[in-house]
């Protein structure tokens, strides 16, 4: 089979797998519980194949900048789009992993944000136009910067979306979590793709073309990432459990601590320990007189 054609057959088979995690996503109404990750579907449903259609357009009329300057504004759109769902679907899958523990649930996503807009600020400090080759003589001035944003912005989400994969790991037997919790194959995708972006563009350099074997690579990757996602959403997920732990379980600990802060309370008054010795001196002679009051009484009776 030649090259273009491997290569389309591929594509062809990634907008398959789109349309059919779109059936399965929105027929079990995931959309309800992952509202950013129904978005991100949507997106890719509704954006691969326009794609796909200007790039053959532009294969098939190379000097045509009108086709060229499409293809370029669709992808950049997309890809800056994509970047900002997969933030809210970190938060999503974070707050469904901790859904049993609303304390360290609330406490946990102001530090994911924080964690996540100091990430977006390191990638915004380093940019660099070098990791886009887009700026010939097709492409306007303004069109290398946006590119140079859109790829600091992935670049910080898909630290946070490996970041996310090695949290659920480490604490999927602390959080009881089951291995087929949605939230966890949502990370699981979401981790191969970061994973795959960050291996294949630190080997491919500015000039690959598309049909180069790192592409293929690239491209398999991404349509494994898709079936396990089908996977995941085709098969019953367990019935949700209550959390059950020993309240020793540091973990609960923290859960407490956590849903402690920032509740004010009840006022209480708390005497002064001074007048504890006082007070029980105080008791003692009273105690004392009417005892020998009682006895009087008795003796005069």
């Amino acid at each position: 089979m030649p090259v273009n054609t491997a290569m389309s057959v591929m594509s062809v088979a990634e907008f398959a797998l789109w349309v059919t995690l779109g059936i399965f996503f929105w027929k079990k109404s995931l959309h309800r519980r992952f509202p950013a990750m129904g978005s991100y579907v949507a997106l890719h449903v509704a954006a691969v194949p326009l794609l796909l259609a200007t790039l053959y357009l532009l294969q098939r009329h190379i000097d045509n900048r009108g086709y060229y300057a499409a293809y370029t504004y669709s992808y950049i759109t997309v890809y800056v789009a994509s970047a900002v769902l997969l933030f809210f679907i970190c938060t999503e899958v974070f707050r469904s992993a901790l859904a049993g523990f609303p304390g360290l649930s609330k406490i946990g996503i102001v530090l994911f944000r924080w964690a996540a807009l100091i990430s977006v600020i390191v990638s915004l400090t380093s940019l660099s136009m070098k990791h886009w080759g887009i700026g010939d003589a097709y492409a306007p001035n303004g069109v290398n910067l946006v590119a140079a944003v859109s790829y600091a912005l992935m670049h910080s989400v898909s630290v946070l979306e490996l970041c996310l994969l090695a949290f659920l790991c480490l604490g999927m037997n602390a959080l009881r979590l089951s291995i087929r919790n949605k939230g966890f194959g949502i990370a699981l995708g979401f981790g191969l793709m970061s994973a795959n972006d960050f291996i294949v563009t630190s080997l491919v350099s500015r000039n690959t073309s598309l049909t180069a074997p790192l592409q293929f690579v690239y491209e398999s990757l991404i349509l494994a990432a898709l079936a396990i996602w089908i996977i995941y959403f085709a098969l019953p997920e367990p019935a949700p459990r209550p959390v059950v732990m020993p309240v020793t379980s540091r973990i609960y600990r923290w859960n407490e601590i956590a849903s402690a802060l920032g509740h004010t309370g009840t006022q209480v008054a708390v005497q002064q320990p001074a007048n504890s010795f006082f007070l029980t001196d105080v008791e003692k002679v009273v105690e004392k007189v009417l005892k020998r009051n009682l006895d009087g009484r008795e003796s005069e009776s």
